[in-house]
């Protein structure tokens, strides 16, 4: 029930085109991400590129686990950052086994 609310959530900032994906894209942004979404299949350079935008913009990561091509309706997206403050706090308020907050350590 939780994964599809976030689903939803993302699907919202798709419409709104409040959200950034793609690593490049992303490298692009000055400021304005409040949450970023990682795919839990990512490469080590996503990973690390992912590390990197949380400490440059401050703001949470979130690891997507069901796929984040399917959330966000793009083929071979494996990043993505939110742009808006009230659904990324909506989002990062539904996280659930799908979606979990990272909290550091290392992923494989």
């Amino acid at each position: 029930m939780a994964k599809d609310k976030v689903n939803t959530f993302i699907g919202f900032c798709v419409k709104a085109r409040k959200i950034t994906l793609g690593s490049g894209a992303i490298d692009t942004l000055r400021g304005g991400v409040y949450l970023l979404i990682i795919c839990s299949s990512s490469a080590k350079n996503t990973w690390r590129l992912a590390l990197k935008y949380k400490n440059r913009f401050g703001c949470p990561l979130m690891v997507c686990k069901c796929g984040l091509e399917n959330a966000v309706n793009k083929p071979g997206c494996k990043i993505a950052a939110v742009k808006d403050k009230n659904l990324a706090n909506a989002i990062f308020a539904n996280a659930c086994e799908e979606y979990e907050i990272y909290a550091g350590g290392v992923e494989s």
